[in-house]
């Protein structure tokens, strides 16, 4: 396990792990052995009967400025791709099989946005601000957030966030179905991790096979995240995003 994400499981709260980013000296930007830590927590959750509920979490005043760019532009330079790592987290994150939870202080950027997507309840600060700038980056929209975005928020405000890369306050993430409750910043930790207990401490079974009902078939999404990366890597290896990272770096 990376320093930068902290996996635990609080006595606090029985049957819930947490996942924590843990690097707030770079807004919790997500480098490739992050998404490595994370997929492998959400994998073992599906195998331990003791883990009922995963929580994601971030740092005060960050949940998460997005991917690193640094691998980013290594991508766009040497001509890589999405990375094995971030596809092993989505498909990872489709696939949990318990309640996963999230909760949001601050910043919340990329995929510190498309996470709560997949989430089945988010509780953001009200300071908390939610942008995808992956059209300002040369690039496309990931974690198949072309196909469930507009499902929760419509064309309009889905267009508006994925490609447009309009932000979106708490309040209005909360009115576009991204986010379920907004808290002041202090309890967003406290409430994530309780409504994760809460969750925990229901029938199994039943509670697996509500949320199978209420989400549905995962092959679309995954078969969605396929596209989406197909196309996430040929933008990488563009002239175009490699300018748009090179001026980005140079801010």
């Amino acid at each position: 396990m990376t320093d930068h994400i902290i996996v635990d499981q609080p006595s606090a709260h029985p049957g819930v792990q947490f996942i924590r980013f843990n690097r707030p000296e770079k807004k919790n930007a997500i480098t490739r052995a992050m998404y490595r830590t994370m997929a492998d927590a959400l994998n073992a959750a599906n195998a331990d009967a003791n883990i009922r509920a995963t929580a994601f979490l971030g740092t005060e005043g960050c949940f998460s400025a997005g991917n690193d760019l640094n691998d980013f532009l290594s991508a766009a330079i040497g001509g890589g791709g999405l990375g094995q790592e971030i596809l092993d987290f989505l498909y990872a994150l489709v696939n949990a099989e318990k309640p996963v939870v999230s909760g949001v202080d601050g910043l919340a950027i990329g995929i510190g946005t498309t996470i709560h997507l997949h989430c089945d309840l988010t509780i953001a600060s009200n300071r908390s601000q939610f942008r995808t700038p992956f059209v300002d980056l040369a690039l496309v929209p990931e974690a198949a957030s072309s196909l469930i975005g507009p499902r929760i928020m419509g064309h309009q405000r889905a267009f508006a966030m994925l490609a447009a890369g309009e932000a979106f306050s708490a309040e209005e993430a909360r009115e576009a179905g991204l986010v379920w409750k907004v808290a002041d910043p202090g309890d967003v930790d406290a409430l994530t991790l309780d409504i994760a207990a809460r969750l925990a401490a229901k029938p199994p079974e039943a509670l697996r096979i509500a949320r199978e009902l209420v989400r549905g078939p995962r092959e679309e999404i995954i078969a969605r995240i396929d596209e989406e990366a197909r196309h996430f890597s040929a933008r990488l290896k563009s002239a175009e995003a490699r300018a748009a990272f090179e001026a980005f770096m140079r801010r």
